[in-house]
């Protein structure tokens, strides 16, 4: 099925025709581990990895983009004995995946390491250790893909992009990125990621690089719990918008940019704010739809109000998770 979006802009938004449940979660089919690295520094407080995955033995060869997800069966059973549900992973690698035949994909899996208050006991998570922990060789069920609306445009060419990302919500955007460049796009780009500290920031060198070496790229950190390398107070990532407001805001106010925001939900509500506070006119309007109550009390927004008196376009693309 083909899906469009009608935006405030030159042109339609037409996503790509993706195929999903090729393989189904109640019909996984088995794949195989060929590399698994940590993609965090060493010192982070959290544990994030970068899997990367052969699906050579499966008919999803070539059919997984970014802004997909993977289908993960872990071993084993559940506490009533039922065996484990599917968990999604977003797909981090490009379309023609890590090894540029579609047949290694990659995902980015953190560790779920908590204490349960009521009785002060560890929890770890089922699927995502069970992941992290896979050595090259191991073999796991998959199915999968999943997903057809958090997609770059068919045209990519066609627009500018703002990424903005918290934690494993940069997966996605790792793909995407390599998508645009590899093409050759001259697309504006900017991503925006935000993390707790320096060292949790997933990555980050590979970034840094590709900002060196491709003038349309823009890459940005935002640090919530610690001192940003620029001087700046702790940042989250909406806060960018105003931070960087003289690099961001041309952009922003273009006819072609795209927004689109993955990472934990919440997120979203900062970054529609900060949008109401730094633009106005048909720059907002082509973001967001705000009735004029909303719009006189911008700082008392609360995430209640998100599809009712603010309303987001088609022009920003979201997943964003508990």
């Amino acid at each position: 099925m083909m899906s469009t979006a009608t935006a405030r802009g030159p042109s339609e938004i037409v996503l790509p025709e993706v195929k999903m449940n090729i393989h189904l979660p109640t019909k996984p089919v088995p794949a195989v581990v060929v590399r698994n690295e940590l993609c965090t520094f060493k010192k982070a407080a959290g544990f994030v990895r970068h899997v990367e995955i052969d699906i050579g033995g499966t008919q999803m060869i070539g059919e997984c983009r970014p802004g997909q997800a993977l289908g993960v069966i872990p071993e084993g059973t559940d506490k009533n004995g039922k065996p484990h549900k599917v968990r999604l992973y977003s797909i981090s690698s490009p379309t023609r995946g890590e090894d540029g035949k579609g047949k290694v994909i990659a995902v980015t899996v953190k560790r779920t390491i908590d204490e349960h208050w009521e009785n002060n006991k560890l929890f770890l998570g089922v699927a995502s250790n069970y992941l992290c922990d896979r050595q090259p060789g191991d073999r796991i069920m998959v199915s999968g893909p999943n997903g057809k609306r958090f997609l770059l445009p068919k045209d990519h060419t066609g627009y500018d992009y703002m990424f903005f990302a918290t934690g494993t919500g940069i997966a996605p955007f790792r793909g995407m990125l390599i998508d645009l460049l590899e093409s050759r796009s001259q697309s504006k780009i900017v991503l925006v990621m935000g993390a707790p500290y320096t060292t949790d920031l997933l990555y980050h060198d590979y970034f840094l690089r590709m900002a060196g070496e491709n003038k349309n790229f823009t890459y940005i950190t935002a640090i919530s719990r610690e001192k940003q390398n620029d001087g700046h107070d702790r940042l989250y990532v909406q806060d960018r918008v105003r931070t960087e407001r003289d690099r961001l805001l041309p952009i922003l106010a273009g006819p072609r940019t795209l927004i689109y925001i993955c990472g934990l939900a919440g997120m979203e509500l900062g970054i529609f704010q900060e949008l109401a506070l730094n633009l106005n006119g048909e720059a907002l309007e082509q973001y967001l739809e705000c009735d004029r109550e909303a719009l006189s009390d911008i700082r008392r927004w609360n995430r209640q109000m998100i599809h009712k008196q603010v309303r987001p376009t088609r022009r920003i693309l979201m997943e964003v998770y508990a």
